[in-house]
């Protein structure tokens, strides 16, 4: 967790994490942040590949009705939340690419 923010005359910003108790850069942040969003893409792929697998079992006699859909929305709402996510990014950019300095 982000505990504080401080900016030093000559240094490069630093957060400060209670938990490490280590100083991160906004670099390593944003690197973070970005494995976070690649880790949860993966997920809702891995979703849709369960999907798959289950229609597959389905149709071959193995899987019940009840087991696909909801398997089914499962994905559906895991893809939903990352589309909800990516609007909420791009509206937080144009909303920054708006900013006067």
């Amino acid at each position: 967790m982000i505990t504080n923010v401080t900016v030093g005359a000559g240094q490069p910003s630093r957060l400060i994490e209670s938990a490490a108790g280590q100083a991160v850069t906004p670099s390593e942040v944003t690197k973070s942040f970005g494995e976070f969003l690649k880790t949860a893409i993966d997920g809702v792929n891995e979703q849709e590949h369960a999907v798959s697998k289950v229609t597959d079992r389905f149709i071959l006699g193995q899987a019940d009705v009840s087991e696909v859909m909801i398997t089914a929305e499962q994905a559906q709402l895991s893809l939903q939340l990352t589309s909800q996510v990516r609007n909420k990014v791009i509206e937080a950019y144009h909303e920054i690419m708006r900013m006067q300095l």
